[in-house]
């Protein structure tokens, strides 16, 4: 198959698709309501949130194809230009891409988020970008090596230098600065992949529809485990404010919900990744030895989460 961006498109509406049926299938009761839009410089997509499910409490699997003229911050970002044909002032661009964002009813079970997206400009650039990364709101270390060793062996199987790369930037791009914590346990992450000395774009093509088909098998698993979890009003509580800390990245470091904000994307789409509610207790302080602090000491950069 030729690959374009018709059909990149195409490809990323049937993970849509499987993915809503699967996230469906484990919640049990909660279904996706679709809403169609168009953007008014061009393109559009399919918003899909479900809402109050025996699991789910708010989540969002959203698909977009949107172009236009190429925003000027893009221009801008000089050191992440790749080589190309033309002016990139002159150019339009063509994004397309699969974003998701599941926030559950139990603190037992964990926040998680996936994105993958493909861009192009008029003027001959294009790349991948994308990634999973995992926000749980007490760390579970088997938990912790199961999701970090299905990334891996996503990784290996196109090249062996992808995950400990990817991982390292997962790391460094979810960071929230003014906390110095990360916002969770990371993921992979990865953007303007086009070609480098180790694959060509066909070969990372292959690499990040991998990683889209990834996330369904991943997160129905942490689903299943935890879903039947007792909890207190404690560890609610706390999920509040993990919560809290969720939001702030978003608004204030994710560059997703600035590139969307930036072109005049549709709000409701981009803050989709925001929670229901959410807690921010002034000078909040964890017990001693509790489990919350057990959470708080791991939300480092360089964790191994893989235990062999």
């Amino acid at each position: 198959m030729e690959i374009t961006k018709e059909s990149i498109s195409e490809w990323l509406k049937q993970l849509q698709d499987s993915i809503c049926l699967s996230l469906e299938a484990e919640d049990e009761l909660g279904k996706f309501k679709e809403d169609t839009w168009t953007r008014p410089e061009g393109g559009g997509g399919r918003s899909r949130v479900i809402e109050n499910g025996n699991v789910i409490e708010k989540g969002g699997v959203m698909f977009s194809a949107v172009s236009g003229k190429t925003p000027d911050f893009l221009v801008k970002e000089k050191e992440h230009s790749l080589p190309a044909q033309g002016s990139a002032t002159e150019s339009t661009f063509f994004a397309t891409g699969v974003s998701i964002v599941i926030h559950p009813k139990s603190p037992m079970v964990p926040i998680i988020h996936m994105n993958i997206r493909y861009f192009e400009m008029s003027n001959g650039t294009k790349w991948l970008g994308g990634g999973i990364d995992l926000t749980p709101h007490y760390i579970v270390d088997e938990d912790a090596s199961f999701f970090h060793q299905r990334l891996k062996e996503v990784c290996d199987k196109h090249h062996f230098s992808y995950y400990s790369q990817f991982k390292t930037w997962a790391d460094d791009y979810f960071y929230i600065t003014h906390r110095k914590e990360t916002r969770g346990i990371g993921g992979i992450f990865f953007d303007r992949l086009n070609h480098n000395e180790h694959l060509n774009f066909e070969e990372n093509f292959a690499f990040w529809q991998d990683v889209g088909k990834a996330f369904a098998p991943i997160y129905v698993s942490l689903m299943n485990k935890h879903k039947s979890d007792a909890f207190n009003d404690q560890q609610k509580q706390w999920q509040l404010l993990r919560r809290g800390r969720y939001v702030e990245f978003n608004l204030v470091y994710d560059k997703g919900t600035k590139f969307g904000l930036e072109t005049n994307g549709r709000v409701e789409s981009i803050l989709m990744s925001l929670p229901a509610t959410a807690g921010w207790l002034y000078n909040f302080q964890v017990a001693e030895g509790s489990e919350e602090q057990k959470t708080l000491l791991k939300l480092k950069k360089g964790q191994n989460w893989i235990h062999e």
